[in-house]
């Protein structure tokens, strides 16, 4: 008795990484050429870019000015404080990797790569001098001076200690979740107090804003507009879909009108217009008013997409909550939100995305945030010509964050099963 050719089932196939190879690369003739193409490519430009990484670019650019990336004109003498935030947020992210696991895991993975590589710059940049130093600052000024004083190696080892002290203490202690998300909360309020200080105190003399700058003003800057503007977008959003005509009316005025203009354009006005409108005695900083405008301009983006989620749900599910005794209130903050934010999470999250490279426009505001203090280091006399340097880093900088934001949405959408039944 011989068997048919359907209870044989199909031919086998090569398995393991050939057999990978033959399904995605060479499966047919034009899939092999253009894998082949693509491979040339690849080796053309990312060899001549390893090669000008590690053979002709100068380096020293970025190693001599590091501190000025990331901190900008903040006082060299304070910068302590700063460093004091990164513990924080080390110990935090340590916990939360392993109270949570998953997304929050990675990131610490890649925390930990951050610190180590700064040591390696560290390293590399010669940072024998900023030792003699400290020995110096602490024989003239005491133990008052050797917090102080900690040269930035030192702080970084100090910070890779706590990521891991974090990973061990959180791990088995599930129930912290929702004191993790306290403490994430409360951290902000503590680094602007750590950051502003408060009057002529000694130990945290206030330090204006304008001295903010670097990678520090561009974190400060997408942090408050993105936990502000998400509110308040959501607000708009559900503004516009109001029965009451002034609230509706206003909703929509308002995010027609932001949307209408260039993100340069509100900057201006915040910066120039908006202090003729308060009193004499009341004056609000720039990097304020800067955050007002990404704020401001955001939420109105963030409506639309919140809106094309609400409008996404199916009318049936509203008359069924309605059926079951729920309110207007009620259908919408427990029914109708969750499913929209759910469904709009890639939209959200690439505006955010925008939101952190649009920093960069206030520079023209004055302001000297990541991509400012890039062009302020090349007119230095000894880095004449060394823009590729400097902009490789500072894009290399950008695409970590953004992907690691956009890392944490794909694994957010796949938790909550977006795009799946």
């Amino acid at each position: 008795m011989t068997a048919s050719a359907d209870t044989l089932g199909p031919p086998p196939t090569s398995v393991g990484v050939i057999g990978w190879l033959r399904k995605n690369l060479f499966s047919t003739w034009y899939n092999t050429a253009l894998t082949l193409v693509s491979l040339w490519l690849i080796y053309t430009v990312v060899g001549q870019l390893l090669v000008w990484t590690f053979t002709t670019a100068r380096w020293e650019v970025i190693t001599a000015n590091l501190r000025l990336f990331m901190v900008g004109p903040f006082p060299p003498e304070q910068v302590w404080r700063v460093w004091i935030v990164l513990c924080i947020v080390s110990v935090l992210m340590g916990l939360s990797a392993s109270v949570y696991g998953g997304t929050m895991r990675t990131f610490a993975v890649w925390l930990a790569a951050a610190f180590a590589t700064l040591i390696v710059l560290d390293l590399i940049a010669e940072q024998a001098r900023p030792f003699a130093d400290f020995a110096r600052r602490v024989a003239e000024g005491g133990a008052s001076q050797f917090w102080l004083a900690l040269p930035g190696m030192v702080w970084l080892l100090v910070n890779l200690a706590l990521l891991a002290l974090g990973w061990s203490i959180g791990r088995g202690r599930a129930q912290w979740r929702t004191a993790l998300i306290l403490a994430w909360l409360g951290s902000f309020f503590v680094t602007v107090a750590l950051l502003q200080g408060y009057g002529k105190d000694t130990w945290l003399p206030e330090i204006g804003t304008n001295l903010w700058g670097g990678l520090l003003l561009t974190f400060m800057l997408s942090v408050v507009s993105i936990v502000v503007s998400f509110p308040l977008g959501v607000l708009l959003a559900l503004g516009r879909r109001s029965k009451l005509p002034a609230i509706k009316i206003f909703c929509i005025l308002y995010i027609e009108l932001v949307r209408g203009v260039p993100l340069v354009t509100i900057l201006y006005m915040t910066q120039i217009m908006l202090p003729l409108f308060l009193p004499g005695e009341l004056r609000i900083d720039n990097v304020a008013r800067a955050m007002a405008a990404f704020t401001l301009f955001t939420a109105a983006y963030m409506a639309e997409n919140v809106r094309g989620g609400l409008q996404a749900i199916p009318t049936g599910q509203i008359e069924a909550a309605h059926a079951v005794g729920l309110n207007d209130a009620q259908t919408t903050l427990l029914i109708v939100l969750p499913q929209a934010l759910r469904m709009v999470i890639p939209a959200i999250v690439g505006l955010f995305i925008s939101l952190f490279k649009d920093t960069t426009l206030a520079t023209i505001v004055a302001l000297l945030e990541l991509l400012g203090v890039g062009r302020s280091v090349l007119a230095q006399s000894e880095f004449l010509g060394l823009q590729t340097e400097v902009y490789v880093f500072v894009a290399a900088i950008f695409f970590v964050f953004s992907y690691a934001m956009s890392f944490a949405s794909y694994r957010v959408e796949e938790a909550l099963g977006v795009g799946k039944r």
